[in-house]
């Protein structure tokens, strides 16, 4: 069967589930932790959007802080949304709720990229209060991204 999510998805891919899924969660545990992170990697939480069937719709990482290549390309947050589950709103959903959890780390703002030909990925960080602040290149494609940051706390209005 082929999996719903390509390579340039950072490697994740819907339908195959880790063959050991217990040391998978031990592993994103320790990722949230700050444990056994490479040099320039920081602290990350995964999370899940998973529909009352128990399936898999999207996952949000968000990064607890930023370094500069970050800052410039990556942001806070990624979120990633399965393909056939896309243009549904499940991506401004998974968005607008791990802005919450951002919001728990007592972030005041939030930075996120997206390749500015990605028109859908820009109306959901628009629709999540996204003021687009300039523009980089990635280093992983070489596409002109569009950069952002998101207000959080009481001065900021949910478009959700």
């Amino acid at each position: 069967m082929a999996h719903e999510s390509s390579k340039a998805e950072e490697g994740f891919a819907f339908d195959a589930a880790p063959q050991d899924f217990a040391a998978y969660l031990q592993f994103l545990r320790a990722q949230a932790a700050g444990l056994g992170l490479r040099p320039g990697e920081v602290p990350q939480t995964t999370f899940w959007l998973v529909n009352s069937n128990r399936r898999l719709l999207g996952l949000s990482r968000l990064r607890h802080w930023l370094t500069p290549a970050l800052e410039e390309y990556g942001g806070h947050i990624g979120y990633l949304i399965r393909p056939t589950e896309r243009r549904k709103g499940f991506g401004t959903k998974i968005l607008a709720l791990t802005l919450e959890k951002a919001s728990e780390l007592a972030l005041a703002c939030v930075r996120l990229t997206c390749d500015t030909e990605n028109i859908a990925s820009a109306r959901i960080i628009e629709r999540n209060g996204g003021v687009l602040s300039g523009y980089g290149v990635s280093p992983v494609n070489g596409k002109q991204t569009s950069q952002y940051w998101i207000q959080l706390g009481s001065a900021r209005s949910w478009k959700v």
